[in-house]
């Protein structure tokens, strides 16, 4: 089925109550999807799910488009595509109920024929709520892509083509191509199908063609063999991919229907020996978790919001990440496909129960099977994704019947797709929680994230009593996911030599002794950070407290206005923050050293961090401060030892790893000028960085991300805009209230900076700087040139253009 874009002209409002209606109803706005219809709703300091969603309030929203459905498609099947809809979603068509999904993250399709009026406008409503469902952030809308198919009865359904790749020699592979095709007809009828594969420069590699007879309310599926020579392998330094067109003829060769497809050849195999190969080369995942949202777009997934986060991540590092907890947007996975990042994608954050007081346990049981259906209908000709996560710290592993449901859940993964690894993400403590709380009653409710904060918790998750309770689902999985246990590592090398472990999510600093262990076991396959990317909701978990902060929050909840997780190694606008370039160092990928100066303003200041957490600093030799101001410098480098020299004079020598693995720390005293770090191995110097202090007048300085982009409705541009001299030092320290215009073919979507407690909507078009920047998201409206103007009090504005071109 030729799938059409159906994210225009829809519009959406409070949903219409019974009381609402007979007032007369509600107004409603136009909007275009992908769309997050929470966003800019006004956060509540009681709202239900508090910090977990950022504060944002439950959301029941009604989204609707009219679109026309002319005469000629009563003879066509008309059917319809949501990537998703968050949550509890409900499709009338006409007035009409037409479909249900609960799951906020399964993408789902309904065929229309039988609500539809034909040669008549209709009007197709979904409904929407979400409600203390989660433990972060996760908007309410239709968020991601929706498509509208329409063609022959005898068709290929959405996701109907299918490629298994086999056989993968240097100078031969296979690709078995499987084509559904669904007749509603009430007789037999025989068509041939046919396929071609294309390589990434478009040349035709294979053609095959065969006939097939599908009986009426039956799919058949026609298999298709092709050969190709000497195959393109995908792998993360050269994902190639190949196409596979599909289209299906009647008898006298007219054609029905067509659909097209992308994958890629490459093998993944696991061993205790070998560990993790891809393509006959071991590789260990540099992993990081990766919630849905985008920030100041909210939940939106706008393709280009996905592309832009798959680029950021490969080039700070990273070759894989992890879903939390969710099955991952189609654009995002496309995105890792072209960028080759590895993927393991994870199903759900829940089983049978829950975690907050209206979560997806409460579907679960009835609609697992269906999720785990699309799930891998999505993702299985995307070569990125590598393996299947059943599940996240769920709350039933530890027990007979909660590993039960593992096997079950597992067993069916594997009969959709057993070309693909599966991993289970285990929490050791969540299998004896019963211990760990005791049995006496407690007024303090149980947080987990508490409980991982403190000290001995790895060990824990590697004592007898945790080994026993885990052995049966562990022994589910072929991959098994570690959560917060480093110290099984070893344990497991010596009482499960079989296993495989992978780091499924561990704390993003203790990175230098993780991946001595993940290098020294070749059993232990990666390790993914919790997080890679910033995330909305779960507000500052990885917030540096100081002792004296009246603002000091409970344990690990952070009050209100608190927005953000704070645990990210790159921040919500796209930014790489300091511990993203000591991670790079300690994997070995980075030479240079980098400064991070701790702020100095809080200077002797007794700071707690989380677990979580990082280091109070910035890459920034720009203070208002006094000169000789107490400061502390930290470098990161991988040499053996780091000089540090202020306006050409030496202030002394650091031994790298003193303080922490990959960090030469140095006290001095801030003065104003030219800060040099000079990296020395063996004696020799192997690489130097330097940081300067602002000089003269500042001004706004934006930059944007590209000069021309696409008015396809996919696209973005992003524009930073900051605090700055004329040199480009940006003002980290000096906050302005910046304004936005915009001018021509686009509209801005989103606006922004990374302060985590930010009170500012991210829809308006005024936006106050955080450490010196903000971030401005434009999205076309029509091929044209657009132009941003931003302005500020007291300093000089600056303006940025890009040109919108039409498709083709």
């Amino acid at each position: 089925m030729i799938r059409k874009s159906f994210n225009e002209g829809w519009t959406v409002a409070p949903k219409k109550t019974f009381y609402a209606v007979m007032a007369g109803g509600v107004s409603s706005r136009p909007v275009r999807l992908p769309h997050d219809g929470m966003r800019d709703l006004d956060r509540d300091p009681a709202s239900p799910s508090g910090s977990r969603s950022g504060y944002f309030p439950s959301a029941h929203l009604a989204y609707e488009k009219t679109f026309d459905v002319p005469a000629e498609w009563r003879d066509k099947t008309v059917a319809v595509e949501f990537e998703g809809v968050y949550r509890d979603a409900m499709v009338y068509v006409n007035g009409d109920f037409t479909a249900q999904r609960p799951n906020g993250y399964s993408p789902f399709s309904l065929t229309l024929d039988p609500f539809l009026r034909f040669g008549q406008r209709n009007v197709i409503r979904v409904e929407l709520r979400a409600h203390d469902d989660s433990r972060w952030y996760t908007g309410a809308g239709i968020y991601r892509n929706t498509w509208l198919g329409v063609a022959d009865p005898v068709h290929i359904p959405f996701g109907g083509v299918q490629v298994r790749t086999s056989d993968i020699e240097r100078d031969l592979a296979v690709a078995a191509v499987h084509v559904e095709v669904a007749n509603p007809l009430r007789h037999a009828v025989t068509v041939r199908v046919h396929s071609e594969i294309r390589d990434a420069a478009g040349r035709s590699t294979s053609r095959s063609s065969i006939p097939l007879t599908v009986l009426p309310g039956e799919p058949a599926i026609a298999r298709l063999r092709h050969y190709v020579t000497h195959p393109q392998l995908w792998d993360v330094d050269e994902p190639s991919l190949y196409s596979v067109q599909a289209v299906v003829t009647d008898e006298s060769g007219a054609q029905l229907d067509e659909a097209a497809a992308t994958f890629g050849f490459r093998t993944v195999q696991v061993d205790p020996v070998n560990g993790l190969r891809l393509n006959g080369r071991t590789v260990k995942l540099r992993g990081g978790c990766v919630h849905h949202d985008h920030g100041p777009l909210g939940a939106a997934a706008i393709d280009r919001a996905e592309y832009r986060r798959a680029e950021i991540l490969k080039a700070a590092g990273f070759n894989a990440v992890r879903s939390g907890h969710n099955t991952i947007s189609p654009a995002f996975l496309d995105a890792c496909d072209r960028v080759g990042l590895l993927v393991m994608d994870e199903l759900a954050d829940v089983w049978t129960e829950s975690k907050t007081s209206h979560d997806a346990a409460l579907t679960f049981p009835e609609w697992w099977e269906r999720d785990i259906e699309a799930m891998i209908r999505k993702d299985f000709n995307h070569p990125s994704v590598i393996m299947y996560s059943i599940g996240n710290e769920i709350l039933e592993v530890g027990r007979p019947l909660g590993s039960a449901w593992g096997r079950r859940i597992a067993d069916k993964v594997r009969s959709l797709d057993a070309s693909r690894l599966v991993t289970n993400a285990v929490n050791g403590l969540l299998a004896a929680t019963d211990v760990l709380l005791g049995t006496s009653p407690t007024d303090e409710p149980f947080d987990i994230n508490v409980i991982l904060s403190k000290d001995g918790v790895s060990a824990f998750g590697a004592s007898e009593l945790v080994t026993r309770r885990t052995e049966e689902t562990h022994s589910q999985a072929d991959v098994c996911g570690i959560n917060y246990s480093e110290a099984r590592y070893s344990l497991d090398a010596q009482l499960f030599p079989e296993r495989i472990l992978v780091g499924s999510e561990t704390f993003p600093g203790a990175l230098d002794v993780l991946w001595e262990l993940v290098e020294k076991h070749p059993q232990v396959i990666g390790d993914f950070a919790w997080t890679a990317w910033d995330h909305l909701g779960e507000a500052g978990v990885g917030r540096p407290v100081y002792a004296d902060d009246a603002d000091q929050p409970t344990g690990l909840v952070s009050p209100y206005p608190w927005l953000l997780s704070g645990a990210g190694t790159i921040d919500i606008t796209g930014r790489r923050r300091p511990i993203s370039y000591w991670r790079e160092t300690v994997w070995g990928l980075r030479t240079e050293p980098y400064i991070a100066v701790h702020r100095p303003q809080f200077h002797g200041r007794q700071v707690r961090l989380t677990a979580w957490s990082w280091d109070d600093a910035l890459e920034s030799w720009n203070w208002a401060v006094a000169p000789g101001s107490p400061i502390i410098v930290d470098v990161y480098s991988d040499a053996d030892e780091v000089e540090l020299h202020l306006n050409e004079r030496l202030l002394g020598k650091a031994s790298v790893g003193a303080v922490k693995s990959c960090i030469a720390r140095f006290e001095t005293a801030y003065e104003p000028g030219t800060l040099t770090a000079v990296a020395y191995r063996d004696g020799l110097e192997v690489g130097r960085a330097s940081l300067r202090s602002g000089q003269g007048d500042l001004r706004l300085v934006a930059s944007i991300d590209r000069d021309q982009i696409a008015a396809d409705g996919t696209d973005l541009a992003y524009v930073e805009i900051a605090i700055a001299d004329e040199s480009g030092t940006v003002a980290n320290e000096v906050e302005a209230l910046v304004s936005l215009r915009v001018d021509g073919a686009a509209e801005l979507v989103g606006f922004a900076s990374a302060r985590p407690d930010n009170t500012e909507p991210f829809g308006s078009d005024a936006h106050t700087t955080y450490e010196g920047r903000v971030l401005a998201i434009l999205r076309p409206t029509r091929p044209g040139r657009i132009l941003l103007t931003a302005e500020a009090d007291d300093l000089p504005g600056t303006s940025v253009s890009v040109t919108a071109v039409a498709e083709g």
